[in-house]
């Protein structure tokens, strides 16, 4: 179920404005992603310059968020649009607080990357898990944002299934890190600012799911959030 193009009005100037706002949700999308890579490189190579640039640029994704929010307000209040077009500006504004959420935990990484630093022992074997969670949450982020570009829900389901595997590791981890306190505990203080950072990993992959639902409001106009994985698949062939 694929729209190329979000709608025609009478009025080329609408067609302009909506156009214009779904490029800034994926360009701020594109920030995003590219934030959580670099902090996830920071974190697992202890890059502090790295680091300390996700933490700067932080405020541009808010400034988006703004940005946009402004935008589609403009347009409610102005153009008064119904059905379909009310629903894609809902969803954008959702959509954005997102985006924004997720590039405040990408800063939360970056933070606890630098706190890290300083006692960095050259290995990444405590790592291993995390950096596997986070391959998946980056492809769950960016089905989520391919998906609202191509206005296409059909990889909606999928990226729900991806969360249930990303959960499951999350909880792995948790029991391995809770092992490593009590064993010794020299490394509770290391231990939690690892714990917060997968914590951070899990959330993003929340908001990616988040978003593909937002997106079968926008197509369907059907509010499938806390539906099961069997049931939001229904509602999408349905």
């Amino acid at each position: 179920m694929e729209t190329n193009k979000i709608g025609h009005h009478i009025s080329g100037q609408f067609n302009k404005e909506l156009e214009d706002i779904r490029n800034k949700v994926l360009a701020m999308g594109g920030m995003v992603e590219q934030q959580f890579h670099m902090a996830v490189k920071a974190f697992m190579t202890s890059d502090i310059e790295i680091a300390e640039l996700v933490i700067k640029q932080d405020s541009q994704i808010d400034a988006l968020e703004v940005a946009i929010d402004h935008e589609c307000n403009q347009i409610l209040a102005i153009r008064q649009p119904a059905a379909s077009d009310l629903r894609l500006l809902i969803t954008v504004i959702k959509i954005v607080g997102e985006l924004e959420r997720a590039g405040d935990k990408a800063e939360r990484i970056a933070q606890m990357a630098i706190q890290l630093a300083d006692t960095y022992n050259g290995t990444r074997v405590e790592y291993y898990e995390l950096e596997h969670m986070a391959d998946m949450v980056k492809e769950m982020l960016h089905s989520a944002l391919d998906a609202f570009a191509r206005m296409n829900i059909d990889d909606v389901a999928s990226i729900a299934s991806k969360d249930d595997n990303v959960d499951r590791e999350y909880s792995s981890i948790i029991r391995q890190l809770i092992t490593r306190m009590m064993e010794d505990p020299r490394n509770i203080t290391r231990t939690l600012d690892v714990l917060w950072t997968a914590r951070a990993m899990e959330r993003i992959g929340d908001y990616a799911v988040n978003i593909g639902e937002y997106l079968i409001y926008a197509v369907k106009g059907e509010d499938v959030r806390h539906l099961s994985q069997i049931e939001l698949e229904k509602r999408i062939k349905g």
